[in-house]
C-alpha cells in the first residue's frame, strides 16, 4: 500500500473503515479458496491483502484512542 493511500485512509470515517475491513476480510477468504485450489498465480497478492488489513486496524485503534482520550 502506497504512502498516499495510508494517508488517504487517516480522512475516512470509522464508518468507512470497518466497511473496507470486511471487504478486505472477504477478499483474504476468496484468495485463500483459490490458494487452495491453485487458482493463484500471484501469491504475494494474499500478503498485501493481510497487510492492508493490519494497517486498516491500526487506524481504528488509532482514532478509538484519540476519542477516547
Amino acid at each position: 500500500m502506497k504512502t498516499k493511500d495510508k494517508k488517504e485512509l487517516h480522512i475516512k470515517t470509522e464508518d468507512e473503515l470497518k466497511k473496507m475491513l470486511e471487504d478486505a476480510h472477504e477478499d483474504l477468504v476468496k484468495i485463500r479458496l483459490d490458494k487452495a485450489q491453485n487458482k493463484v498465480k500471484n501469491t504475494s497478492e494474499l500478503s498485501n491483502i493481510r497487510r492492508k488489513i493490519a494497517i486498516i486496524q491500526t487506524i481504528l485503534k488509532e482514532k478509538e484512542l484519540n476519542k477516547n482520550g
